[in-house]
């Protein structure tokens, strides 16, 4: 109910926009024609501030920072959001693979195909690599992968393989205070959690940031407490490991 009457709603404001703004731009009409059939409703975007995904704004940029202010001139990227190696590609070499190729052409840029969970690249052979956002899904069929419960460990476990040694590895995914799945999304993880996963693939943990679901807590938090972290349902958690 509530759904249609704001449907009923924003059409009679979007109407109304629309004879307010004839009106005002009743003395420049001939620049555009203004056609019912081209009309294109926006309905929320007149807000007070602007709106981002919290995850998806703060650890791109967190990432594109670390590349830039340690001077990177190669990376690898497996699957992250192309967004990030689009940014990267503009001051560094970037290697881009997922298991749905992206046709995306830009200098500084390849994009292949590749397997997370079989990797092609050989044992300790990338020296700067990343996968963010993206282990949590391996495993729930959402991407149209087979379905697979530990399919994140394997992935795991792959990435820890090629990752050469003394390598970094930039690694995120949702963070909260109890490990759960909320089918078909994603995992959500605890933070010792995923450190004991890459422990035991023999990497440890040189740095970690949280970005915290709420904006009162910060934006990239580097070092939470623990009381924060009790306090995240669905956080994300930036990790850098090492080999």
């Amino acid at each position: 109910m509530r759904r249609i009457f704001k449907k009923i709603s924003n059409n009679l404001r979007f109407h109304k926009e629309v004879k307010a703004f004839q009106k005002a731009s009743s003395k420049f009409k001939t620049r555009f024609s203004l056609k019912t059939e081209d009309y294109f409703a926006c309905m929320d975007d007149n807000t007070p501030s602007t709106g981002f995904d919290r995850h998806y704004i703060y650890h791109t940029s967190w990432a594109a920072r670390y590349i830039k202010q340690n001077n990177i001139n190669h990376h690898t990227d497996i699957s992250s959001t192309l967004f990030f190696s689009g940014v990267v590609s503009a001051f560094c070499k970037i290697d881009f693979y997922d298991y749905r190729p992206a046709n995306l052409i830009l200098s500084n840029l390849t994009s292949k195909s590749a397997d997370l969970c079989n990797l092609f690249f050989e044992d300790n052979s990338v020296k700067s690599l990343s996968c963010m956002h993206t282990v949590e899904h391996v495993g729930l069929g959402r991407y149209g992968d087979p379905y697979d419960y530990d399919g994140d460990l394997k992935a795991i476990k792959e990435l820890a393989r090629v990752l050469a040694k003394d390598g970094n590895l930039l690694f995120v995914v949702p963070i909260g205070n109890k490990a759960r799945i909320q089918f078909n999304a994603h995992r959500i993880y605890t933070k010792n959690q995923v450190i004991e996963y890459f422990k035991n693939e023999g990497l440890k943990l040189k740095e970690f940031t949280l970005i915290p679901e709420k904006e009162e807590d910060g934006g990239l938090v580097f070092n939470p407490s623990q009381e924060l972290l009790n306090t995240q349902r669905y956080g994300c958690g930036c990790f850098i490991f090492t080999k």
